[in-house]
């Protein structure tokens, strides 16, 4: 991205990912571990039809959520908002959460999420922000977005458009699918590791879809590099912390983010 914004056909089933454990453990608020370090609770299943293929998981050598193509409508400077449809707004209502972990199945904060979709009609806002905008994750790594499910034009099966930034770290752009949509088959971009887990919830949909970075595959994330140039504000982790740049100035070797309270701050 350009700009920091300002703060604030169904695939076959396959075993048990410790994302989605972890995920699930999350939201319960506990952490039941298994002997290996992993987390024991049930995965996401979708009704009648099966669980989905997870979005890989983040435990047996998968790659991480896959790229894809930014397309001709992103535009930067999106507002922070996690609810991209007023009240009136045409169309069905979704919401959309998870949480974004990293290598590691660890849960990371901070992290940059920024959505940008088509409404009802299928159109894009080219000239304003509807349905545009950008959140961070919670300190358990979680995020939610409120909007509307979104119309089709020429060539495209439904999908969301997202950007997904950890503190400091590279951007990862991407397209999140919904299950059963006759256009899957025929989009040339469609990837069903992207599909979303979507119900039907009381008038709505609700969707859940987790994104694993490819970062942190040690024993804790560190995006800050000594020689980078930081500006105030600027966000990276270290050994799995979150920091923010206070001042100016150039990352040197022995004033890791830990060790140099005046230059950063944790959280």
């Amino acid at each position: 991205m350009s700009a920091v914004p300002e703060r604030p056909e169904t695939p076959e089933p396959r075993g048990v990912s410790r994302k989605n454990l972890l995920r699930a453990a999350l939201g319960a608020g506990a952490l039941p571990l298994l002997t290996g370090g992993g987390v024991a609770l049930a995965r996401d299943t979708t009704g009648t039809a099966g669980p989905l293929d997870p979005t890989p998981a983040c435990d047996d050598g998968d790659d991480p959520t896959p790229e894809q193509m930014e397309g001709p409508y992103f535009k930067p400077n999106s507002p922070l908002r996690t609810g991209l449809a007023g009240p009136g707004t045409p169309g069905t209502p979704l919401t959309v959460g998870g949480y974004v972990f990293d290598r590691g199945c660890r849960p990371l904060a901070d992290v940059l999420l920024d959505f940008w979709q088509a409404d009802d009609a299928g159109a894009y806002d080219n000239t304003g922000f509807r349905f545009r905008g950008h959140q961070f994750t919670t300190a358990a790594g979680e995020f939610r977005l409120t909007t509307i499910v979104p119309g089709l034009y020429p060539g495209r099966t439904r999908h969301l458009h997202v950007k997904v930034q950890p503190p400091g770290g590279q951007v990862l752009t991407t397209q999140l699918y919904f299950p059963g949509e006759p256009r899957n088959a025929t989009d040339a971009l469609f990837d069903p590791a992207l599909l979303m887990n979507v119900r039907d919830a009381g008038g709505g949909r609700e969707a859940t879809f987790d994104v694993v970075l490819a970062v942190g595959q040690g024993p804790g994330a560190t995006t800050w590099a000594a020689g980078r140039e930081y500006t105030t504000g600027d966000r990276v982790s270290y050994d799995g912390a979150a920091y923010r740049c206070l001042q100016s100035h150039r990352a040197t070797a022995g004033w890791e983010p830990p060790r140099a309270p005046a230059l950063w701050q944790r959280g």
